[in-house]
């Protein structure tokens, strides 16, 4: 433990090497970008929470929440299954231009069908028919996901170009923002305006491939596309299973109740969604280094993980406690006087950023890169028919309060499920044994 509060092993951890000064402007550059991520919310959200209402911003939160499942469904776990490919394959262009070719066709290929779906549902069912239009706007995000090849850039890591497009995305989204949103009726502008911003980004991003890696898009053989479907069927399942605990709860919380419940919740999620944000720099940067030192050395690559750890939780578990012991005076701030039923929800949710570090590092950087994945499968496949049971029997009982349990509840079960199973495996993250 004394050596987690010893300036120098960080410094050597991150310096020492042409690997790890790689690993500091990785995480340099993610860093930056989920400052934006953080602080871009943070002026937008409250000037959206106040014009809209709770009403309205409930509707646009609840359209968010139904299109994830379709992002979730073109991403196919690529962004972790087509990371670690590319991260292990990057010194061969010929082999990486194959690599992006077969998943950028598999994800058109999912976008359509993805279509499809929306288009039979807004025929069909009059709650998404009435309000189709807003479905249709939001639709974009699932375009800009396909275009935005995220995993590649992961896997070559260089994540200062994601921290640019993303710069640019977002502030796009921003600045129109504040331009064309100004009074209630302008709710269908705001998935607009945020698709738009996706959209320009996902398409820049394909020049830079093209440009500054020179990838070259080629039509993919069959037996190339059904490997990428292979790769990342279980990290798919894993990340299905996920949406079932994070946007499945606005989901069902709109079907039982109403937009205005669903703009209580959704607002308070999205405070605890940013700051779970400042997270996502340390993973992102450290899943393909992990994954490459576990193919060098597994004794290695735990002490690594070890480490990792003690400073996640400590990190989190501060904020979580600032956040719980605020709530009040944070959403008065942030959300105004009409959110006083969301300040319930945010004390609920605050350990959520010390319980998700944890269940990060035991799961993503640990079980998947230790190819644990089947089981890490089954541990989210599990939460999530936990989570959509919970919400289910206590959404129509509590509203917004039953939802923030079953949330709370499912990310307890997550990180046990995976600390314990490790334990199982004989793999011991804390005292940093592998057998």
């Amino acid at each position: 433990m004394q050596e987690f509060f010893d300036l120098n092993y960080w410094k050597n951890v991150f310096t020492s090497s042409p690997t790890r000064k790689r690993l500091t402007e990785n995480f340099l550059s993610l860093s930056v970008l989920q400052v934006l991520n953080y602080l871009l919310p943070l002026i937008t959200l409250p000037y959206l929470v106040r014009v809209l209402g709770p009403e309205k911003f409930g509707l646009v939160a609840f359209a968010q929440a139904f299109i994830m499942y379709l992002v979730i469904l073109t991403d196919y776990g690529f962004n972790l299954s087509a990371t670690r490919e590319i991260s292990i394959n990057r010194e061969s262009k010929e082999k990486v231009s194959e690599i992006f070719s077969s998943v950028i066709a598999v994800k058109f290929f999912l976008g359509i069908l993805s279509f499809i779906i929306l288009a039979m549902i807004l025929v069909f069912i009059p709650k998404f028919g009435n309000d189709w239009l807003i479905y249709i706007f939001t639709f974009g995000m699932v375009l800009g996901n396909i275009l935005f090849p995220v995993w590649f850039f992961q896997g070559m890591e260089r994540m200062k170009y994601i921290t640019i497009l993303n710069i640019v995305a977002k502030g796009i989204f921003t600045f129109c923002i504040f331009i064309f949103i100004r009074k209630m009726a302008d709710y269908l502008y705001v998935p607009l305006i945020n698709s738009m911003g996706f959209i320009v980004a996902g398409g820049l991003s394909f020049g830079i491939a093209s440009k500054d890696f020179g990838i070259k898009f080629r039509i993919p053989s069959i037996q190339a596309i059904k490997h990428q479907l292979r790769e990342g069927w279980h990290i798919f399942i894993s990340t299905a299973a996920i949406s079932l605990y994070t946007t499945s709860n606005a989901f069902i919380l709109g079907i039982f109740t109403n937009n205005t419940i669903v703009g209580y919740y959704s607002a308070a999620e999205k405070l605890i969604r940013a700051v779970q944000g400042l997270l996502a720099p340390v993973s992102q940067t450290v899943y393909p280094y992990i994954t490459k030192l576990v193919t060098e050395s597994r004794e290695r690559a735990l002490n690594f993980i070890r480490k990792l750890v003690k400073l996640a939780a400590t990190s989190t578990f501060i904020i979580s406690l600032l956040i719980f012991i605020l709530a009040a005076p944070i959403i008065n701030i942030v959300l105004g006087s009409q959110y006083q039923r969301s300040i319930i929800v945010l004390r609920i949710l605050a350990f959520l950023p010390f319980i998700i570090g944890l269940s990060n590092i035991f799961g993503i950087q640990t079980m998947l890169t230790f190819n644990l994945k089947r089981a890490f499968s089954n541990i989210l496949i599990s939460a999530g028919v936990l989570n959509i049971t919970l919400a289910l029997i206590l959404s129509p009982l509590y509203q917004h309060i039953g939802v923030s349990i079953a949330a709370l509840t499912t990310e307890i079960f997550v990180t046990l499920s995976t600390f314990f199973y490790l334990k199982k495996k004989r793999i011991e993250i804390f005292r940093g044994k592998l057998n």
